[in-house]
């Protein structure tokens, strides 16, 4: 039986993919491992989103060939769309997957390959298991008449993508070029896997796309909206916790404020793209909002859930960002008070409105801005972590913890909580009384039950 093994770069939606694919790779008779052992096949699910996502794309290609000579290399994703459509010759590469066949990297495997299953006991079967977006009318994973699926599916936290597609086109941004179809999954669909989650053993399900407030019935939902898909996620029995992925500021209509606001299992968190503090780099960059609008979405869901945590994303160094609009940029994060920020230096990325303008902001120049705009976002995350401190909260227990003998995972809100375990077990979701907050902003507690198994 071959054997192949996969690995992902980049989103939460890249993330959802690559367990779907590795899952359809099961189903066609291939035995899946771990990334780092010796295979047949090597998948890796790549990301455009930064020059640094390309590298880290190329690396992995690269070096799988190197260390696995005799196998077969396979890069689908934004990265391997964006060589094809360039045409890139990527080192190590056996085979590149364009983004709309993604879904069925196993039967491009198989055509390319063919004597991949020649020693395999199942049927090479060239059309494989549909999943959304790209055929499916079933779109679910690879379920048989029992309701069985792959081991893929047991774990904590679970995406579900529910959309697919974009077009904003930021002027920093290529995910437009390499994912440009907008598809919305048919409403049913989206509950059959809920419920096929929590069966599975998922207590927190994140709700996920490319720009996934876009879900609607005008690309294929069937009638339901954002808001719905969050509700009826949130009321399927085992489900404790429901998470709205990253989504644009612009698509945060009312219904979606009061469907998190009065849901006690929506979690009060929500990731809003800003990317500049300064309104000349927001127009520069071509986003659909100012400052001004981004403040009042953000005071509307504080008035609502006075303990919502909000992330975003900035970028440093855009071209045309003199100090001046940087300080704007330093001055409005700290207005802003971000539970969480990912800062990310600018670089070109080609076929962008951005890239046609002059990478003018040095390179030093940008790794000091990144430093003082992280130093301020730090100190904003620990600030919101203060704010529970003597509160007691409920904390998914995700990963094992700085320290021997500690766990760590997610509040509701997205403050992440480290805590010495005292019996408890990765999955289950604890009730832990906040003491203090570490240097790197996470909050530490103190475990005093367990509420969920």
């Amino acid at each position: 039986m071959p054997t192949a093994a996969f690995t992902n770069l980049g989103c939460k939606v890249n993330q959802y993919e690559i367990e779907r694919i590795a899952e359809s790779f099961e189903a066609h008779g291939f035995t899946v491992t771990d990334f780092r052992s010796q295979a047949d096949v090597y998948v890796i699910n790549s990301c455009s989103v930064t020059a640094d996502a390309d590298r880290k794309s190329r690396y992995m290609a690269r070096r799988a060939a190197r260390e696995h000579p005799g196998s077969k290399v396979v890069v689908t994703g934004c990265f391997a769309q964006l060589a094809i459509d360039t045409s890139e010759e990527v080192d190590g590469a056996a085979l590149l997957v364009p983004n709309s066949e993604k879904m069925r990297t196993v039967a491009h495997v198989m055509n390319a390959f063919p004597d991949l299953m020649q020693y395999s006991s199942s049927p090479a079967m060239v059309d494989p298991i549909a999943v959304f977006p790209e055929s499916a009318p079933a779109g679910l994973i690879a379920i048989d008449a029992s309701g069985a699926g792959p081991a893929a599916l047991h774990r904590t936290r679970a995406v579900l993508k529910i959309q697919d597609g974009c077009e904003y086109f930021c002027a920093f941004c290529s995910i437009p070029f390499t994912r440009n179809t907008m598809a919305s999954r048919p409403f049913e669909h989206v509950l059959a896997e809920a419920r096929l989650l929590a069966e599975r053993g998922a207590r927190e399900v994140v709700v996920t796309g490319v720009c996934v407030g876009a879900y609607g019935p005008e690309t294929g939902s069937g009638g339901a909206r954002l808001a719905d898909v969050l509700t009826a996620v949130a009321d399927v029995p085992g489900i404790d916790r429901v998470r709205l992925s990253s989504v644009q500021p612009v698509e945060i209509p009312d219904e979606i404020i009061m469907a998190m606001a009065s849901h006690p299992s929506i979690a009060p968190h929500l990731h809003l793209s800003l990317q500049s503090g300064d309104d000349t780099i927001l127009k520069r960059m071509n986003r659909p909002y100012d400052t001004a609008f981004f403040s009042e979405i953000a005071d509307k869901l504080r008035v609502h859930m006075p303990q919502i945590g909000l992330t975003t994303d900035l970028i440093v160094g855009f071209p045309g960002e003199t100090e001046e609009l940087f300080e704007n940029t330093l001055a409005y994060a700290r207005k802003m008070r971000f539970a969480r920020t990912h800062v990310f230096r600018y670089s070109p990325r080609q076929r962008t409105a951005a890239e046609l303008l002059k990478d003018d902001v040095h390179p030093e120049e940008k790794e000091r801005r990144h430093r003082a705009l992280t130093a301020v976002c730090v100190e904003s995350q620990r600030a919101f972590a203060a704010e529970h401190i003597g509160q007691t909260v409920s904390v998914l227990t995700e990963a094992r913890g700085a320290q021997d003998g500690w766990l760590s995972g997610y509040t509701g809100n997205y403050v992440r909580v480290q805590f010495e375990a005292r019996g408890a077990k990765r999955g289950e979701i604890v009730r832990v009384t906040l003491t203090d907050v570490l240097v790197d902003g996470d909050a530490f507690g103190m475990k005093q039950e367990t509420i969920s198994q």
